[in-house]
């Protein structure tokens, strides 16, 4: 451990955050105190007095740092902050047990369009949710948009019906108000949407009110057909209404949280309620790798879901009152300005609904345990069958693979794929089109992508970044899609870059063949084994990767096209010229005003004399 963990009197006595380091720098844990200098010398004692999870952490720690922070409050927001974005693997992080769909509607857009969505929140949408299926939300918009007639098309659509100047079948079913030819200006149509998020957010009576009034009014100025419609938006409305399920008999907001849990993993379902109405829910599980009873599980939940979700309730109902409930108080307080209050229910409605979470949570934990014990105890099993086949001093948490794709001398690509904990880390896969060498030489384009990835993490070592890159930590493992020859040039370049201590081994297609550095004759693995097995997986994502990267690259060449010369031709506008059009040489023949009808002025009166100067070859 580094010289400031043996010295508490240098640590402040002051609230803030901490985060421990491992040998190569990668944080591996960060924490929060009242204060620091309390905190971080409770982690120097006895291993045998500590919790297994927090030992195993101090042990992997070779260094400590701190930031002081004015209040718990402000500690809390950078805790979040440095947790995600460092992803340390000894903090818990809450994975959705699911990607649930939500009802988003653009209100950054001029004309804000209705929409199902899936994974991060954006900015300028509006989210109601989540649901529990998407064609829940179909349902819902289905009978909500002849009483709300919003837009739903996509930009593609809009467009066209704006150019031609004919509104879609949607107008002519009465579900859009046709803001595209300009039946209704961006105000009115702004006016439509104001409403249904209003009915979304549960203020019905406003919207039942309205059309009741209407229908009756209609009726009496004997609008009959008029007032028939009214009726049918009104039925419409009513049956949106009773699809959501209704838990209490008051116009109420809150939150539910319901959890399960054993000493090694943890599941929580939440339910949103609106307007005494449950609009959505959501489940999470989560590996304890750090020492949490219920309350501090709690309170991180809720410190984690409410820095995402944009609407919080005044009420949150738990099975227990969350570790520092003032600090969190304070915290959703500045967030909702508004007071916020947790609550353990213990009888009526509402204990009955968070004993119904606390049974949902229970039954997806089993789920979850059903289905993580067999995927959890086979990946530890091929991982230590691997170590032991190569002889490796450690098990293979980190694998790379890297293979090298071509046909002939052009478009030469490499993949790299990382394998953590036996599973794809696909946010750390990398591409490599090779630049450096001339014609088909596997060896040689090998040797060019293992030297830009290891010098990039020399890079990272000696100069390290605010935000590390998917360069920034070295392998368990490098695997090598190839025979001796690829293997060779590999560890050539290791050798030169001062890293002879990664290992690497090459890995034959034809009789699968493991090459090892410095034998001369290859190991074979037991067909079957978990160790051929994961190395298999591994080399075949890695081939999988570069293939359709491949093919990435021919297809773009092959559909270039001499409209990609003209200033202001994107591809929609492209595929719209030839949709229309057919082919370049009918754009050489039409006038501009026909071009001017698909894409704008300017770039209409650009197009032709740009493509009358091309080579005649060009003009394809």
């Amino acid at each position: 451990m580094a010289s400031p963990l043996t010295r508490p009197k240098n640590i402040p006595d002051s609230p803030g955050c901490y985060l421990f380091r491992d040998a190569n720098g990668r944080v591996i844990y960060v924490g929060k105190a009242k204060s620091l200098r309390s905190r971080l010398s409770s982690y120097f004692q006895a291993p045998y007095l500590l919790h297994p999870r927090t030992a195993s952490m101090v042990e992997q720690a070779a260094d400590v740092e701190w930031i002081v922070t004015k209040n718990e409050v402000e500690s809390l927001h950078l805790e979040y902050n440095l947790i995600k974005k460092n992803s340390p693997r000894f903090n818990v992080r809450y994975k959705d047990d699911k990607s649930y769909p939500y009802l988003a509607i653009t209100v950054g857009e001029e004309y804000p369009r209705a929409t199902v969505m899936r994974g991060k929140r954006r900015q300028g949408v509006r989210f109601f949710g989540p649901y529990a299926h998407a064609y829940a939300i179909r349902e819902t918009l289905d009978l909500v948009l002849r009483t709300f007639p919003m837009r739903t098309c996509t930009q593609g659509v809009f467009d066209r019906a704006r150019r031609i100047k004919r509104p879609c079948l949607l107008y002519d079913i009465g579900k859009c108000a046709a803001p595209c030819v300009g039946h209704v200006d961006a105000e009115q149509h702004r006016a439509i949407v104001d409403e249904l998020m209003s009915f979304m957010d549960g203020n019905y009576d406003p919207v039942l009110d309205r059309l009741d009034k209407e229908m009756h009014q209609a009726s009496t100025d004997l609008e009959f057909e008029r007032a028939a419609r009214l009726r049918d938006q009104l039925a419409s409305v009513r049956k949106a209404i009773e699809k959501q399920v209704v838990v209490s008999d008051r116009n109420e907001h809150f939150d539910v949280i319901g959890i399960a849990e054993d000493d090694l993993e943890a599941a929580l379902q939440v339910f949103f309620v609106r307007g005494g109405r449950m609009v959505g829910r959501k489940g999470f599980v989560v590996d304890k790798v750090e020492e949490l009873d219920r309350p501090a599980l709690i309170a991180s939940f809720v410190r984690d879901l409410y820095m995402t979700e944009e609407e919080i309730p005044r009420e949150i109902l738990v099975p227990d009152l969350p570790a520092d409930a003032n600090v969190l108080r304070e915290y959703l307080r500045e967030k909702r300005t508004g007071p916020v209050h947790f609550r353990v229910p213990q009888r009526g409605e509402k204990r009955a609904l968070a004993e119904t979470a606390s049974q949902n949570a229970t039954e997806s934990f089993a789920r979850h345990k059903l289905r993580r014990r067999s995927d959890f105890a086979a990946r530890a099993k091929q991982l230590n069958s691997l170590q032991e086949a190569l002889s490796l001093p450690e098990a293979p948490l980190r694998i790379e693979c890297y293979d090298i794709s071509n046909l002939g001398p052009t478009e030469k690509v490499a993949s790299m794929v990382v394998f953590e904990d036996g599973l794809p880390k696909k946010s750390d896969y990398r591409r490599f089109a090779i630049k450096g060498v001339e014609g088909q030489d596997d060896f040689a384009s090998m040797a060019e992508v293992i030297r830009r990835r290891f010098t990039a993490y020399q890079i990272e070592r000696e100069q390290p970044r605010e935000k590390p890159t998917k360069f920034s930590y070295p392998p368990n493992l490098v695997v090598i899609d190839g025979g001796k020859g690829q293997l060779n040039a590999a560890l050539d370049v290791l050798a030169g870059l001062g890293l002879p201590d990664i290992n690497a081994v090459g890995l034959a297609k034809r009789f699968e063949e493991v090459y090892l550095p410095g034998e001369s004759e290859p190991v074979r693995i037991a067909r079957g084994s978990d160790a051929l097995y994961l190395l298999q997986h591994v080399r075949d994502e890695a081939h999988r990767f570069a293939i359709t990267y491949h093919r990435t690259l021919r297809g773009r060449k092959t559909t270039q096209s001499a409209l990609d010369r003209v200033p202001g031709i994107g591809p929609k506008r492209k595929r719209e010229l030839l949709r229309t059009f057919g082919s370049v040489r009918r754009i050489l023949q039409a006038s501009e005003e026909e071009i001017a009808a698909v894409v704008p002025a300017d770039v209409a009166r650009r197009i032709v004399p740009i493509l009358r100067g091309l080579e005649p070859g060009l003009r394809e």
